[in-house]
C-alpha cells in the first residue's frame, strides 16, 4: 500500500493538469497490469460481473413495418454523443440494426475502439436500435449507470480493449472477450461521486470548448469571405467590371477572363492504388489526411512505400502540383508547396495547371463560391465521389499573371493574420480535450480522490 494523501509533484500516472488533486490515503496492486494500483477499498471484478453484455436483440420475427431509429457507430462522436438517428422500416434496415437499448444502457463499439464510440443511453425512445457493432452494457447489482459509462471511457479501459482486439485495418473485440475484461469498482455511494464530479467538471470544460469553437468558426467566416471578395473581384474596389456571364461570379472587372478549368488544365491523373504494407524509408505516401484546412500538402507524417522506379515516375509529385479529394470532404484539396520524393493514394486526383499563377489557384479554389458551386454540380449533394471530369468543368476568373501574383501576395499576408489566432485556438482546444480525457481517466480509476469535491 501507498500512504500519499496529496499528490507528490511526480506522481506517477498522473498528469501535471492534475497534480492539483489529492490522492486516496492507501492503495493496493490490483493485480491487472495496465491499471496498476488502485484505492485499497475499491475491488477489482470482471466486466460481465457487474454488466450484462447485450442483453436485448430485435428478432428476426419482428413486422417489416416495424419503425426503428437506428444509430450506428459513425452516428457517435468521441465525447459520447448521439449525432443522428436514421428512421427505418425494419426491412429496409441493415441486418447489424439489432441491438435494443434502455435507459441507463451505455453502448461501446467493439469495432476500432480506440475512436471512442462510447455513448451513455438517456431517456431513449422505445424503438432506439443500435448497430450490432456496437456492444451494449446493462449495469446489474451495486453498479450505477453513469460511473460504468465512465469507467468504459477511461483510457486504460479503451487501451486494455484495443490489445485484446484482432485484426489490422478494423481491429475488433467480440462480445465475450470484452466481457471477460478486468474492471475496477468503488463502492456505490463511491461510484455516485466520481460520476457526479466528471459530468460536472466535463460539462464545464466542454462548455468552453464550444465557446472556442465558435470564435474558430467566425475567424474562418472572415478568412473565407476575405478570399472569395480577392478572387472574384479583385483588390482594387474602384475598377469597371463586366458581366462574367457565371451566376455565382456575378460581375468582375473587364480585365479579367473566366475559364472553365479544363482550359488551364495540362494534366491530371488519378493515385496510385496499393494493398501493401507502410514500409520503414522509401517513397511517401499522400494520402488526404495530409493535406491540411488551408490547402496545402503537408508531407510530415506521410507513411513509406517500396515501389518499383516505374510506379514512383508514374505517379511522382512535384512543386506546383494539385492533389484534390475523390470523396470526403467535396472540395478539399492541397497545393504541393515544395519539392519531395512522394506519390499520391488513389483517392486523390493530381492536377497540374498551366498558365497560372498556383499560389492563386491554391486560393481561388479555396472560395467558398467554388466548393458550392462544384456540390451543385454533382446533383447529389456531398456524399457523392468527385471525378476530374466534375472539377474540369467548373469555372474561375483569372486576371493577368501580374494581378494573380499581387492577390496570391496579399492573401498570404492578410490570411496568416487570421490563421495565427486559429492555430493558436486549435492548440487551446487540443489541450482541453487531452485534460477532459486525463481528468475522466485519473477520477474512474482512483488515480485522484474526488470525493469531497462531488459534495
Amino acid at each position: 500500500m501507498t500512504t500519499d494523501s496529496v499528490l507528490p509533484a511526480a506522481a506517477s500516472g498522473v498528469p501535471t493538469s492534475l497534480r492539483r488533486w489529492k490522492r486516496y490515503p492507501a492503495y493496493w496492486d490490483s493485480g491487472v497490469e495496465w491499471l496498476g494500483k488502485i484505492p485499497e477499498h475499491w475491488a477489482v471484478k470482471r466486466l460481465k460481473n457487474i454488466a450484462v453484455v447485450n442483453p436485448d436483440s430485435l428478432g428476426e420475427t419482428t413486422p417489416p413495418d416495424y419503425h426503428l431509429l437506428y444509430v450506428d457507430i459513425t452516428n457517435v462522436d468521441s465525447n459520447g454523443n448521439l449525432l443522428d438517428m436514421e428512421d427505418l422500416r425494419f426491412e429496409e434496415a441493415p441486418t447489424r440494426a439489432r441491438r435494443r437499448v434502455k435507459h441507463g444502457d451505455t453502448i461501446i463499439s467493439t469495432v476500432r475502439t480506440y475512436l471512442k464510440a462510447i455513448a451513455f443511453i438517456n431517456e431513449p425512445p422505445d424503438n432506439l436500435i443500435v448497430s450490432t457493432g456496437f456492444a451494449v452494457l446493462r449495469p446489474c447489482g451495486d453498479v450505477h449507470p453513469n460511473y460504468l459509462s465512465r469507467l468504459v471511457q477511461a483510457e486504460p479501459f479503451i487501451q486494455a480493449v484495443v490489445a485484446h482486439s484482432e485484426g489490422v485495418g478494423y481491429p475488433a473485440i467480440s462480445p465475450s472477450r470484452l466481457a471477460s475484461l478486468r474492471v475496477w469498482l468503488p463502492p456505490l455511494p463511491e461510484q455516485r461521486a466520481i460520476a457526479d464530479f466528471v459530468d460536472r467538471e466535463t460539462a464545464k470544460i466542454d462548455a468552453l470548448v464550444a465557446k472556442k469553437e465558435r470564435l474558430v468558426e467566425l475567424l474562418q467566416e472572415k478568412r473565407a469571405a476575405l478570399i472569395s471578395q480577392s478572387v472574384t473581384k479583385g483588390l482594387n474596389p474602384d475598377v469597371p467590371v463586366k458581366d462574367s456571364g457565371t451566376e455565382w461570379l456575378g460581375g468582375i472587372p473587364v480585365r479579367w477572363e473566366v475559364k472553365r478549368l479544363k482550359w488551364v488544365t495540362a494534366a491530371h491523373k488519378q493515385g496510385y492504388y496499393t494493398e501493401q504494407l507502410y514500409a520503414d524509408d522509401g517513397v511517401k505516401l499522400a494520402r488526404i489526411s495530409d493535406i491540411d484546412d488551408f490547402g496545402n500538402v503537408c508531407f510530415n507524417s506521410m507513411p513509406f512505400l517500396d515501389l518499383s522506379a516505374s510506379d514512383e515516375r508514374a505517379f511522382h509529385l512535384k512543386e506546383g502540383d494539385f492533389l484534390f479529394a475523390r470523396s470526403g470532404t467535396i472540395g478539399r484539396f492541397g497545393l504541393v508547396r515544395n519539392r519531395e520524393r512522394a506519390v499520391f493514394a488513389s483517392y486523390l486526383i493530381r492536377f497540374r495547371f498551366k498558365q497560372v499563377e498556383p499560389e492563386f489557384m491554391r486560393f481561388a479554389l479555396a472560395a467558398k463560391v467554388f466548393r458550392e458551386s462544384l456540390i451543385s454540380a454533382l446533383h447529389g449533394g456531398a456524399n457523392q465521389n468527385v471525378h476530374a471530369e466534375n472539377i474540369k468543368e467548373q469555372s474561375l476568373a483569372f486576371p493577368p499573371l501580374p494581378e494573380q501574383r499581387d492577390i496570391a501576395s496579399f492573401l498570404e499576408q492578410e490570411t496568416g493574420k487570421i490563421d495565427v489566432p486559429i492555430n493558436r485556438i486549435r492548440d487551446q482546444l487540443g489541450r482541453l480535450r487531452e485534460y477532459r480525457t486525463a481528468l475522466i481517466s485519473a477520477a474512474v480509476t482512483g488515480k485522484i480522490d474526488v470525493r469531497e469535491k462531488a459534495a
